[in-house]
């Protein structure tokens, strides 16, 4: 039988899709990477500092994302990671150890390491079990930072200055340390995407769909769940570092449940699922956050109410309302 083929007119008129889901990520990263070019027309330490802090816990959102989009392990200790990866450059700034090459890998092992030993335990668990036990162990992960009085205890530790870079202190220069910054997070995105759209995230996205068929397969999804609950862990240590180095201070309160829910709410207002809807919806959340704080110091009861209604009557968060906006033109 002769296949049938669409005219030449037709197949030209549409784009290639593989082409067509770069567009949203160049332009979100364009967006940050031209920041420090407009800040010189003002005030350029505030705004460096605002964006780079919206990068940092986009990071630690992108990692989060992975976990709750693709594999339905809805995380509420996600910021006892990040709380780690601060403490662990807060504890070496002490001790007089204050290379950046030594305070990350630290970084990332302690995080990586509490993420499987935790995971062990967490993953055995489903739903609002798995929830209820990430939630413990963040808890249990604050009190342990609040006790630690030769750190500060609960009223957190100072830390002298930045992490030099080889011995230099690179970090200190404000432009330098937020293009390390945007360097993570386009990092941690390649990285997220590239999980996601290998053989290991479709076995992944494939036991959140149907975990007693991937185990037919043959696919022992346990491991993969630890492995990724592993890496986001690792992920959020880095943001850890970056905070710290940001505000040169530690507190236990990096790590609180708060924290963790506020993490949770990013990824959902920007669209659980979608990598990019992790930094649209954190620089959200921030961006608002701060703009109504100096509007009036009651500003969390517009905030909590209006966060309530994106929930409610944003399906899909910005990332679905972009793709209706957009959609619907290009239809058009």
């Amino acid at each position: 039988m002769a296949q049938a083929t669409l005219p030449l007119s037709e197949t030209a008129a549409k784009p290639p899709r593989r082409y067509a889901g770069l567009a949203v990520p160049i332009l979100i990263f364009g967006v940050f990477a031209m920041v420090p070019v407009l800040a010189q027309f003002g005030t350029e330490s505030f705004l460096l500092s605002l964006v780079g802090r919206v990068m940092i816990f986009a990071i630690a959102a992108l990692a989060l994302d992975l976990l709750v989009g693709y594999g339905a392990l809805v995380s509420f200790g996600h910021a006892a990671f990040i709380g780690i990866g601060a403490y662990a450059v807060g504890i070496l700034s002490k001790h007089g150890v204050e290379e950046a090459m030594i305070s990350l890998p630290v970084a990332l092992a302690a995080s990586a390491l509490f993420a499987w030993l935790t995971g062990i335990v967490c993953l055995r668990t489903r739903g609002v079990y798995f929830i209820m036990i990430t939630l413990a162990f963040g808890q249990m992960a604050f009190f342990t930072a609040s006790s630690l009085a030769p750190y500060g205890g609960d009223d957190g530790l100072t830390i002298a200055s930045r992490n030099t870079l080889f011995g230099v202190p690179l970090l200190e220069n404000d432009r330098f340390f937020y293009y390390l910054i945007f360097t993570c997070m386009l990092g941690t995105y390649l990285l997220c995407r590239a999980i996601v759209n290998s053989r290991f995230g479709r076995v992944f996205r494939g036991a959140m769909e149907n975990e007693t068929r991937m185990a037919t397969l043959g696919f022992e999804v346990y491991r993969f769940r630890l492995a990724a609950y592993v890496i986001a862990g690792a992920i959020g240590g880095m943001s850890g570092f970056l905070l710290a180095n940001a505000t040169e201070f530690v507190s236990p309160a990096y790590m609180s449940w708060q924290r963790s829910g506020e993490l949770l709410i990013m990824v959902i207002l920007g669209g659980i699922g979608t990598l990019n809807g992790a930094i649209v919806g954190t620089a959200a959340f921030l961006l608002l956050e701060e703009w109504l704080s100096g509007l009036t110091e009651h500003w969390k009861m517009i905030f909590g109410p209006f966060l309530v209604l994106m929930v409610l009557f944003l399906r899909g968060g910005l990332s679905g309302l972009a793709d209706r906006i957009f959609g619907s033109r290009s239809r058009d």
